[in-house]
């Protein structure tokens, strides 16, 4: 089993990171990668965009991924759809679960927003069952808030508001 995660530190080392830079990309990137080097037993640890009504694939680390995922549809469109965390501990059981690597077996999303909206997910994978806590939920909660204070998302090729509506 994992060890505890220092979420607190985490989530400085995100602000640190986003100081002199705050468009989406760079910050989205480093935070992958942040998560990819500090969270054991993971797989996968990246974001989709809202994007022309359904999620598509942003910054990431892991093994190639799903390019775009309808709303509602599998762990990260459904957490998307009904804004609110899923902390799923075996996504073999979750209706509807899209399989984009067949070694991963829990996960957890956690929405993210700009002005209010959903505008996309952190998706984090495991190949453990049961990897993800509810300690995990809220450090990784705290951590999408750094980055929806941080990150500049209306330059996403000039984005507009309405781009993020389903």
């Amino acid at each position: 089993m994992p060890g505890m995660t220092d979420y607190d530190l985490l989530t400085q080392q995100l602000k640190s990171l986003s100081e002199d830079e705050n468009f989406f990309m760079p910050v989205l990137s480093n935070a992958s990668a942040l998560l990819a080097e500090n969270l054991e037993d993971i797989n996968w640890a990246g974001f989709y965009l809202i994007d022309k009504g359904s999620l598509m694939l942003g910054p990431f680390q892991g093994k190639v991924a799903c390019i775009r995922i309808p709303l509602g549809k599998g762990v990260c469109g459904t957490a998307a759809k009904e804004d609110r965390t899923l902390l799923v501990e075996d996504v073999h059981k979750f209706a509807g679960h899209i399989a984009c690597d067949s070694a991963s077996n829990s996960e957890i999303v956690i929405p993210m927003h700009c002005n209010g909206k959903v505008i996309g997910v952190l998706d984090i994978d495991s190949p453990s069952f049961d990897r993800f806590k509810f300690e995990d939920q809220i450090g990784l909660e705290k951590f999408v808030k750094v980055i929806e204070e941080k990150t500049d998302f209306c330059r996403f090729n000039g984005l507009r508001e309405d781009q993020f509506k389903e």
